[in-house]
């Protein structure tokens, strides 16, 4: 059910477009540090439009890219200081397996990211997680740590602690003008708004919004299948024998990578899917014809033969999701490049969930010209070229 309707006043100490998760941890850290903050949302909340719907998404300490591991700690402590604010359980401690080649130079590097990272064999993978086949010069890392976020819930507790620290949220508002200036005013379908600050945060709709203000940035929203299997003899009544998640790095069988949760969902069904989609207009996503060929479905349903035997190989249920991705899938979390009190952060690229937390402290430290806390040359609009156009 939506929030009450909040008063409309005209002028803030900061401004988020973009009520995802990643917006919502913005307005949450800029409300914790008493800037009077506006959080716009295009559609009524909660909607199923964007990125930051759905029951659950993976946490995990391992990454094979050094600066997204060292954000974990951080992350799973902001995650569990949300949990007790509102006193509710947002994750389940489920563990993780990264399936790949043995010697694979990202496997390696979720090794070393879990500092003395166990690695299991065939063999010892099919004795702890029985659920699993690994096949011949494979291994997987196990990740303790990992596990299942509550992504639903974990989206509206946010929402209710940055509305608790004197924070305003106004969905159904879409914006349909930003003009930059000392005081950056912004116009929606029900209002006009100020600020010293804007953070962008809009998810597949970030490039057409920041295209006037001169940015062309490289933004390809996808149109994700999200796919659910059937347990052969389900095992969910049992809670204590959920499985642990699990990506794949480096399988023939797996180009651009698989994942799969347990079936903590819907009763006896694993999510599975691949971590890839197909180019779409956030617009149109749902026009996609109900008969169009699937090819994940096959790759999906052949990975499962060889690697989970214990499910089904063809989906009991289907759902979509939108990524927006990089061309190098990491995030662009920088200050306008014209304009340094308008904040972007974009392109999560499917796997931006778990982190954030700290994606949110870090937009709100560069709103508020601050030294960051994490190294941010990876995400810098810069290492894109010629992305700075004319104004329209």
């Amino acid at each position: 059910m939506a929030a009450p309707r909040q008063p409309q006043k005209a002028t803030y100490d900061a401004i988020v477009i973009g009520a995802g998760i990643q917006g919502s941890f913005t307005a949450y850290h800029l409300a914790q540090r008493h800037r009077d903050t506006l959080l716009l949302e295009q559609f009524i909340l909660p909607h199923s439009r964007g990125s930051s719907h759905g029951q659950s998404r993976i946490i995990r300490s391992v990454y094979p890219q050094e600066y997204y591991s060292r954000m974990m700690p951080d992350s799973f402590r902001l995650w569990q200081q949300l949990e007790a604010e509102v006193g509710t359980r947002l994750y389940r401690q489920t563990g993780l397996v990264v399936l790949g080649p043995a010697g694979d130079v990202k496997l390696e590097g979720c090794r070393r990211s879990l500092g003395d990272g166990q690695v299991l064999d065939a063999a010892a993978l099919a004795r702890q997680f029985p659920g699993f086949r690994l096949q011949a010069g494979e291994v997987a890392v196990l990740d303790s740590t990992a596990g299942v976020l509550f992504a639903d819930r974990a989206l509206r507790a946010v929402q209710e602690v940055f509305r608790r620290h004197g924070g305003t949220v106004r969905d159904g508002e879409k914006v349909l003008c930003i003009e930059p200036g000392a005081v950056v005013t912004v116009t929606t379908t029900s209002g006009v708004y100020q600020a010293p600050r804007l953070i962008i945060t809009a998810g597949a709709w970030t490039g057409p919004l920041v295209e006037p203000l001169g940015l062309r940035l490289p933004l390809q929203p996808l149109r994700i299948d999200v796919f659910y299997w059937r347990e052969k003899e389900p095992k969910s009544a049992n809670m204590g024998s959920v499985s642990p998640c699990f990506l794949t790095l480096g399988l023939s069988q797996a180009p651009h990578g698989i994942y799969g949760l347990p079936a903590l969902e819907y009763p006896g069904m694993v999510k599975v899917c691949h971590h890839h989609g197909s180019p779409t207009d956030p617009e149109k996503r749902d026009q996609t014809p109900l008969g169009a060929d699937r090819p994940d479905i096959s790759l999906l349903s052949s990975f499962i033969s060889s690697y989970l035997p214990g499910l089904e190989t063809q989906p009991a249920v289907m759902e979509t999701c939108l990524y927006t991705n990089t061309p190098d899938k990491d995030f662009i979390l920088d200050r306008h490049p014209k304009f340094s009190n308008i904040i972007i952060g974009a392109g999560f690229s499917g796997h931006g969930f778990k982190v954030a937390p700290v994606v949110g402290k870090l937009l709100c430290e560069l709103s508020l010209g601050e030294e960051p806390s994490q190294n941010m040359a990876p995400f810098a609009i810069t290492r894109f070229p010629d992305v700075l156009q004319d104004m329209l």
